[in-house]
This record gives structure tokens, C-alpha cells and sequence, in this order.
């Protein structure tokens, strides 16, 4: 099994910062990407930003300029630094780790952490 777990959630006005973490541990043998998604009340769960094994990264087109997702491959973990933030950007943060196990590929989550943004 494999367990995520999140932290840097909370409380921020508007226009500042906030940095989430996500270390994974468990059987982890072959990691695709990891990322987050979010969801927000009376939505749908939707991509933040991802990062492949190799440094490749992905994000959604509100995030762009102000996000930036980084890894730590070695500790099997993952950064998403929140610049700038909105109110639009208030959701529950999840993390999520791709993996590979010979042919067949897995995805796990983490519980989520709750990013609030006062105007």
C-alpha cells in the first residue's frame, strides 16, 4: 500500500502565499507523477498541476504564472508553491502519486488539505 500525506493547508488573504507538501511512503517502486488536484464546494475535482518522474510539469490553464509544482524524487515528495492566490483558488488540495508495477499502473490519493482565500 501507499499513504500521502498532505500539509501546508489554511487560512490566507488574498494576493499571498501558501506552499503545500506531500510525502509518500509505501511500496513505492516505479513512480510515474505526482500532482494535485483540487475541489471546490459543488464542483468537480480537477488538475492543479503535475510533474513526471523525469521533471516534466503540467498545469491548468487558471494556475499558470502563479503556481509552480516541484519533486523531490529522493524522498518521494512533492511541493506546490501558491503565489498570488485568489478567492477562485478556495478548494480542498489533493495529492495524488502515479505508479508503475511491471505492466499495470496504480493511483492513490491523499485526504486533502483545505486552502481557504479571504478577498
Amino acid at each position: 500500500q501507499v499513504q500521502l500525506v498532505e500539509s501546508g493547508g489554511g487560512l490566507v488573504q488574498a494576493w499571498r502565499s501558501l506552499r503545500l507538501s506531500c510525502a509518500a511512503s509505501g511500496s513505492i517502486v516505479s513512480i510515474v507523477a505526482m500532482g494535485w488536484y483540487r475541489q471546490a464546494p459543488g464542483k468537480q475535482r480537477e488538475l492543479v498541476a503535475t510533474i513526471s518522474s523525469g521533471g516534466d510539469t503540467n498545469y491548468a490553464d487558471s494556475v499558470k504564472g502563479r503556481f509552480t509544482i516541484s519533486g523531490e524524487n529522493a524522498k518521494n515528495t512533492v511541493f506546490l508553491q501558491m503565489n498570488s492566490l485568489k478567492s477562485e483558488d478556495t478548494a480542498v488540495y489533493y495529492c495524488n502519486i502515479r505508479l508503475r508495477r511491471y505492466a499495470n499502473y496504480y493511483s492513490y490519493w491523499g485526504q486533502g488539505t483545505q486552502v481557504t482565500v479571504s478577498s
